[in-house]
């Protein structure tokens, strides 16, 4: 770990950048509000190695993980296992309970299906979503106290799947010797907002300035201190965008709190975050303390409600480590094993706020079932029973997360979503997600549709053709993985036998005249756009005055291929030369003059680092070269050197 010894006022963090240490957060106790100290919120480094302990082994296990993952962990002594201890019969024998049996119990009994895990659900409705897929399924309030106490005799490590249960039944629980994952002192911080925020704000946690309402006049003196438009929230039951309300002056007070259900109810107000993008973190904590945490996404509502997920986030890489820090400090400050959800805003200036925390799995890693090599509900059956936890890295490029809601009641609702459905079976690379709830209401989420690819671009591309209702066309919605790019046309002869190999090894282009000089405009918008629109690597002609393949490096973060095309003069050394001697920090890989084929040859390798058909592709064609070599010097001995050029 490293040693933060703030003598001056900025520190080196652990990933490369000078940043200052974050400041505390106090409470005026004259207005009653939470702020920070200090604006700003930097990032603070953490250490990446750990070992984790398992029901079957105690041995360490070490993890090797990607700079997007943090960890963190308490040193553990290893014991060995006494002689008279009962043996273990594996997973097979071990019960967890769930307390709510909704879609994430049913997305836990299917992840627990595949590891021999049993999992019974306690959830009031006969028929609730998990009820089918339960090893059992107890029908039964998880509020009432009683019939918890029951079911957790049945179980040997209890969880939730929603945080709104009686924290204080949890906490007797474990004064009895009960395994509760996360602990009850958690539950019991997460399910009232306002004493989430207190708890996180002493934790040094940047978050939107907050005070408690107690009558109208409070209300007022914060409208007068926050200003307009100002957040009123419930403290308790919120969630899926209930419990909140906007009051966009002080007339609107009085109807905003009313929605809430007054001041009875528990109210606190919150001063407007001015967000540019919502962004989410899941972050698995271990029993011994190890925490990772999954790539940032962006999360898109509609009427506060979760509407679409996109991941990874397209944020900077300083964005994605302060994010990624805050979730990580957050987690950090609770107690318990478990996959939490953090979710956070995205100010213009960088900043990053902790909106809220959900401890248990949450609908922003909904994709991980299909994206990463460790879905979200694994990981909290492993975080929770004590097993190592899993890889959380994405195994695709990009995945997009819709969420099905409910447009109509009734049948209705149910042959609205059954077409949406039928549709989503045409998308190449999506998965459904159908959550067999009983009913359909209104904006009640039934089910999701993930769609993984090659792209962020790529995804959106088939959500739209799912969504606007239009049959997909594979090769008209296919994103281009490669730019080929000139600065005129009287290069693409010698261009166009990138695009030959290419089209050989099947991977989708795209050719452009983009000329540095004459449309300097045009290659700043194509080049800092590439990569938004799903571009891998851009294959750019140097002709002329040869500076296109530099200039668009310097505005882009993809690998760029230069190809030295022969002038009239100079027979391409210039060009040749204009590459090779690029400045440090602006790389241009190149090839021999007038070697398209070449530029195509290596953007199929560079591509194929994350795609084995095409590394397969690859060595049968140099298979296939080789053999052509070995028919020709056959020949050439069988015929002899005078009949082979004659032929």
């Amino acid at each position: 770990m490293l040693q933060q010894t703030h003598t001056d006022p900025f520190f080196t963090s652990g990933f490369g950048f000078r940043v200052r240490p974050p400041r505390a957060i106090s409470m005026d106790h004259r207005t009653n509000v939470f702020k920070p100290k200090e604006k700003l919120f930097t990032s603070s480094s953490f250490s990446s190695s750990s070992s984790s302990s398992s029901l079957l082994s105690k041995q360490p296990l070490r993890y090797q993980n990607s700079i997007l993952t943090c960890r963190a962990t308490r040193d553990s002594q290893e014991t060995s296992p006494r002689e008279d201890e009962s043996p273990i019969h594996g997973l097979s024998e071990t019960i967890v309970g769930v307390l709510g049996g909704g879609q994430l119990g049913r997305m836990l009994c299917q992840a627990a299906s595949q590891m021999a895990i049993k999992v019974m659900v306690l959830d009031p409705q006969q028929n609730c979503p998990a009820s089918a897929l339960a090893y059992h399924h107890m029908v039964g309030s998880f509020d009432d106290s009683a019939t918890v106490e029951e079911f957790a005799k049945r179980c040997g490590v209890l969880t939730v799947e929603i945080e709104h249960v009686d924290a204080t039944t949890l906490e007797r629980l474990e004064q009895q010797g009960v395994d509760c994952h996360p602990k009850a002192s958690t539950i019991r911080i997460i399910q009232d907002k306002y004493l989430q925020k207190v708890h996180f704000s002493q934790h040094d946690i940047p978050l939107p300035e907050f005070m408690q309402i107690d009558d109208f006049e409070g209300a007022k003196r914060a409208g007068n201190l926050f200003g307009y438009p100002l957040m009123i929230k419930s403290k308790r039951l919120a969630y899926d965008g209930r419990g909140n309300a906007v009051a966009k002056s002080e007339e609107e007070l009085s109807s905003a709190i009313a929605v809430l259900g007054g001041f009875d109810r528990g109210l606190y107000v919150e001063k407007w975050a001015p967000f540019v993008k919502e962004l989410a973190v899941i972050v698995a904590r271990g029993r011994d303390n190890s925490i990772l945490c999954y790539p940032v996404v962006e999360t898109i509502h509609r009427e506060n409600i979760c509407h679409i997920v996109k991941s990874p986030a397209n944020v900077s890489w300083k964005v994605q480590r302060l994010a990624t820090d805050v979730a990580y400090k957050a987690v950090s400050s609770l107690h318990g094993a478990g996959v939490f959800a953090v979710e956070l805003f995205l100010t213009e200036d960088d900043q990053i706020l902790l909106n809220e925390v959900a401890p248990r799995p949450h609908n922003s890693g909904h994709h991980t079932i299909e994206s990463c090599y460790t879905s979200q509900f694994e990981q909290h059956l492993r975080a929770v029973v004590g097993l190592p936890l899993g890889d959380p890295s994405m195994k695709t490029s990009a995945a997009i997360m819709y969420n099905l809601l409910g447009e109509d009641e009734g049948d209705r609702g149910f042959f609205l979503a059954q077409q949406l459905i039928g549709r989503a079976l045409g998308i190449p690379g999506a998965t459904i997600h159908w959550y067999d709830k009983p009913e359909m209401r209104k904006q009640r989420k039934v089910g999701h549709i993930t769609i993984v690819g090659p792209s962020g671009a790529d995804v959106e591309k088939r959500l739209d053709s799912l969504l606007n209702k239009e049959r997909f066309d594979s090769q008209f919605a296919v994103v281009p993985r490669v730019g080929i790019i000139m600065g005129s046309d009287s290069d693409l002869p010698v261009m166009k036998d990138a695009a030959k190999i290419l089209t050989m090894f099947d991977v989708p282009y795209e050719v452009r005249i983009v000329s540095a000089h004459r449309t300097p405009e045009f290659m700043f918008s194509y080049a800092s756009s590439a990569r938004d629109r799903g571009i891998q690597v851009i294959i750019a002609g140097a002709g002329g005055a040869a500076h296109l393949p530099g200039m668009v490096a310097s505005l882009t973060p993809l690998p760029v291929i230069g190809v030295p095309v022969r002038a009239s003069t100079l027979d391409g050394v210039d060009s040749l030369l204009s590459i090779v001697q690029m400045p440090r920090g602006v790389p241009v890989a190149t090839v021999a003059v007038n070697n398209a084929t070449n530029a195509g040859l290596l953007a199929v390798r560079m591509l194929g680092v994350v795609d084995a058909d095409l590394v397969a592709r690859m060595s049968q064609y140099q298979e296939d070269m080789r053999n052509d070599v070995l028919l020709k010097a056959e020949k050439l001995e069988k015929v002899g050197w005078e009949s082979y050029l004659n032929s």
